[in-house]
């Protein structure tokens, strides 16, 4: 009675390997998002806390502002002495950061300074002025939010 042994050679070992490192490869490539797709979700994140910030405005009967850097964006409040202040306690409006910073912000129609920092205000009624948010990435890349004027906004 003959009892060849039983198991795997190396060379199917070493095969196994090969597919099970190639397997791996290509699962982490596609779980890292790229530049395009971080700045999407940025934008729509964008896009929904400027929904956010203007349905605020409307309830609290004050300004709210929304301030954007090539690093990070954060909301402001208009106090009752007609300054600026950060919005301080709020979870949602909180100050972020670009996913793949920096981000070169274009807003049109442009602000009426051109040096001034990127500031979309609004006010206490429900009709704003439609602009346009363009968030463009050092690879070329570009994402457009759109607002219609009267609360609702979307992402290209």
């Amino acid at each position: 009675m003959d009892t060849g042994q039983r198991g795997f050679t190396l060379i199917e070992l070493l095969v196994v390997m090969v597919i099970l490192g190639i397997t791996l490869g290509l699962v982490s490539l596609n779980a890292m998002p790229g530049q395009k797709q971080a700045m999407q979700q940025d934008a729509q994140r964008i896009a929904l806390l400027l929904q956010l910030a203007r349905d605020e405005a409307i309830v609290r009967n004050r300004q709210i502002a929304f301030e954007a850097g090539s690093d990070s964006y954060h909301f402001l409040v208009r106090n009752d002495n007609k300054q600026w202040e950060t919005l301080t306690g709020d979870d949602m409006l909180r100050e972020r950061e670009f996913k793949q910073g920096p981000v070169t912000l274009m807003l049109d129609p442009p602000p009426a300074l051109p040096d001034a920092t990127l500031r979309i205000v609004f006010g206490r009624e429900p009709v704003d002025k439609p602009f346009a948010l363009t968030l463009a990435g050092s690879d070329g890349s570009s994402v457009i939010i759109r607002a219609d004027g009267i609360g609702h906004f979307t992402v290209d």
